[in-house]
């Protein structure tokens, strides 16, 4: 039995992965954890360290540029014991007679190299383009650039929550803590909202009607470290004409 979770969640909230792992395992399930943005392991803690048995991501903020909704570059990681049931090829570090690191080809379950019954993968597709472009920003960036573009994207976006939840008749949504996207109950239907910025030719956010019928007053904000400290004041600004 499988239980998923993601991080953050679909309302920008962090969950407690060590929480839901404990009671996962203690239904004998395996948790798979979904990053849905990468960005912000540059500040939170892996989901392996909190008992993770599958973790699946999207690479994108790694340097790829959003083409109009892709292709994109995924990232699978699971424990040693269920390698052999990842799809695909494994890469791993190698040296060589003469002490050079090198990367080989350590473990292929694609029916092209083995009995086609033991294969766990036959489709044919090429990532490998964005693959590279990954290593190249992940490369130039390093740990402390990681670092930093996380930590930007939390504070710009606890920036923006705060000023926002200052005006009359907004307020957060949720309590939970949160790294770039949060919720903002707003005193209008929220696609009113939106309709509203976007004749400021401000992008605000989205509004969550969409997904839950429900939550007609509820815009779903993001900042990240592109934002400049004018953007996020004139939209607070655009909101306070609301």
């Amino acid at each position: 039995m499988d239980s998923p979770s993601s991080t953050p969640n679909f309302f920008g909230c962090i969950e407690d992965l060590t929480a839901i792992a404990k009671a996962a395992h203690e239904a004998g399930a395996l948790l798979i954890v979904a990053i849905t943005e990468p960005m912000s392991l540059g500040m939170l803690k892996p989901p392996g360290a909190c008992g993770a048995d599958i973790v699946v991501g999207e690479s994108q903020s790694f340097g790829i540029p959003l083409s109009y909704g892709g292709p994109y570059c995924g990232l699978f990681a699971t424990l040693e014991k269920y390698v052999r049931q990842m799809p695909g090829r494994l890469v791993g570090e190698a040296y060589d007679d003469q002490g050079r690191r090198g990367y080989v080809l350590t473990l292929s379950t694609r029916e092209q190299h083995i009995r086609r019954e033991k294969a766990t993968s036959n489709i044919c597709t090429n990532q490998g383009l964005f693959a590279l472009m990954s290593t190249v920003y992940l490369s130039t960036m390093g740990r402390r650039g990681l670092q930093e573009v996380a930590l930007q994207n939390a504070q710009k976006a606890h920036y923006a929550a705060t000023e926002i939840a200052r005006l009359g008749g907004f307020e957060l949504k949720f309590s939970a803590p949160f790294f770039n996207e949060f919720v903002v109950r707003t005193p209008q239907p929220a696609s009113e909202v939106t309709n509203r910025l976007l004749r400021e030719e401000i992008i605000g956010g989205v509004s969550l009607e969409r997904h839950f019928p429900e939550m007609t007053d509820s815009l779903l904000v993001c900042v990240t470290e592109t934002a400049k400290k004018e953007s996020i004041d004139a939209l607070v600004r655009a909101l306070s004409q609301v």
